[in-house]
């Protein structure tokens, strides 16, 4: 059985939020939860609440309440870019300078199997 968790418009780049992503691909949720917690890295705060989302998901959806949550494994968790907020901040010389603000989604599937 798996269970989906999702996160829209992280006001973070998808490029950091990767490196973090990638720690933690393929790796049991006790492990997972254990790295978030402890990595100094902005993205890992939105990456473990998301995480404990979707195995709260997952404990909702099961009919077995003796799961335990540290068994199950991270099937696939994905970062996807978002929308870019656009914004101008003055320069010298009477110039605008271009600010980019970029968002991103991040999806998680965790399963029991």
């Amino acid at each position: 059985m798996e269970s989906v968790a999702r996160s829209n418009y992280v006001k973070q780049s998808p490029r950091k939020m990767r490196v973090v992503v990638d720690a933690v691909r393929g790796q049991k949720v006790g492990i997972a939860l254990n790295y978030l917690h402890f990595s100094p890295q902005k993205a890992s705060y939105v990456i473990e609440k998301t995480l404990r989302s979707a195995v709260a998901n997952f404990m909702q959806k099961s009919d077995d309440s003796k799961v335990d949550p540290e068994s199950l494994k991270i099937k696939e968790i994905s970062v996807n870019g978002g929308p870019v907020m656009k914004r101008f901040r003055a320069a010298s010389m009477g110039r605008a300078s271009r600010l980019r603000k970029p968002t991103c989604h991040l999806n998680i599937v965790v399963t029991d199997e």
